[in-house]
């Protein structure tokens, strides 16, 4: 069998990233439908994962695929998919099916140009609001942005102990930028990889003595095959699993249980890299767009123009407590997405009017944020 942890520096796809992520974090399921720019963690898991004793399932459909990864979760296994915007659309229902039932799982969205089939080797992060909004009802998620091959291979790691922790899905929103560059992805030794453990129930206990779901501080999942029984319905459900449909007490149990399990967890979830810099101008990004942040954040700098940035790490749960605290200490926030602004009304409306909010799209969707223009910019805020 081959080595789980491929401890070293490589130069590395962030595609493969994700992929060696994933094995190192000890994931033994994947099930996908082969989308650009995804592809190469379907082959790069279709290679690995037999190697380390795992299974990869080619599957029909992406509807197909979000099953049988909820049903591997259910056995006890770390499963994961991949896909790109099309394929989310295809698996938001059972999406919310694994919402309901709190299973854990890892859904990697490779983000392409959009909508409809777009253009398939261009990226956009245009599905931010669709992992969080896209399924019907009401619900918290979470959802990671990496900025590089090295992030590929860490958020990978943290996503999956998220979920086992949260008993929840999660996604990782990459792009295709992120997705095919390649750079040097440093792995650490398999010591140094902190595994969040699934917490299960003890065994062979009955359904009466043990609660299995819907607990704000997350109930033990009980495993099939374990001797535990438990109910698991996508229908509203007890604290037992049991199924109730027509009481409205029910209904506002089941409801609030799901989100405040993520919303009174807030500070243990999320995470964002801040260096404001004592500036009165702060650029906030995420995922691929940071890397021209941090680009003309150089050129600023040998102008002697300090600005700060703040980089979502984790886009939902929303950071907003930071970013209205953010405000407080600045003049003007300058949000860059390549996208025509789907986080901006977030940063806004969590500003709440202490700060001047600017949104800045890339000159052309569908490329990278001109560092030039970020520049340019900034030079006429401060004029």
């Amino acid at each position: 069998m081959s080595k789980r942890v491929l401890t070293g520096l490589h130069f590395m796809q962030g595609d493969i990233a994700c992929v060696e992520g994933a094995i190192a974090a000890g994931c033994k399921f994947f099930a996908g439908y082969p989308i650009t720019p995804a592809t190469e963690i379907a082959e790069g898991m279709a290679r690995r994962l037999p190697e380390v004793g795992g299974t990869y399932a080619q599957m029909e459909d992406e509807l197909g695929s979000i099953a049988a990864v909820i049903g591997a979760s259910w056995t006890g296994t770390r499963a994961m998919t991949a896909t790109s915007g099309p394929g989310i659309s295809l698996m938001l229902e059972n999406i919310g099916y694994a919402i309901a039932t709190e299973t854990p799982c890892v859904i990697v969205d490779v983000q392409r140009g959009a909508p409809s089939t777009g253009t398939p080797s261009l990226p956009l992060q245009g599905d931010i609001l669709q992992v969080r909004r896209g399924s019907h009802g009401e619900y918290e998620i979470i959802a990671l942005a990496p900025s590089s091959s090295q992030e590929m291979f860490d958020l990978t790691i943290k996503a999956f102990n998220l979920s086992e922790e949260f008993r929840t899905p999660v996604f990782l929103l990459a792009d295709a930028f992120i997705g095919h560059m390649r750079e040097e992805v440093l792995i650490p030794e398999e010591s140094k990889i902190d595994i969040v453990k699934r917490k299960v129930p003890p065994f062979k206990m009955s359904l009466n003595e043990y609660k299995s779901s819907l607990d704000e501080n997350i109930a033990p999942m009980p495993i099939f095959g374990h001797g535990f029984k438990s109910h698991v319905t996508g229908s509203t459900h007890n604290s037992y699993g049991k199924r109730n449909v027509t009481d409205p007490e029910a209904l506002d149990y089941f409801i609030k249980s799901l989100n405040n399990k993520i919303r009174k967890h807030k500070k243990e979830i999320i995470s964002v890299d801040s260096d404001i810099e004592d500036s009165d101008i702060v650029l906030i990004s995420y995922g691929i767009t940071h890397r021209a942040v941090r680009e003309a954040r150089e050129r600023l700098r040998e102008d002697k123009i300090n600005v700060g940035s703040f980089r979502l790490i984790s886009l939902w749960p929303f950071p907003e407590e930071e970013i209205e605290d953010l405000a407080k200490k600045v003049k003007t926030i300058i949000v860059l997405e390549n996208n025509l602004g789907q986080m901006f009304p977030y940063v806004e409306a969590a500003v709440k009017g202490k700060a001047n909010v600017i949104f800045l799209p890339p000159q052309m969707l569908g490329t990278l944020h001109n560092p030039d223009a970020i520049v340019k910019k900034v030079k006429e805020v401060i004029q």
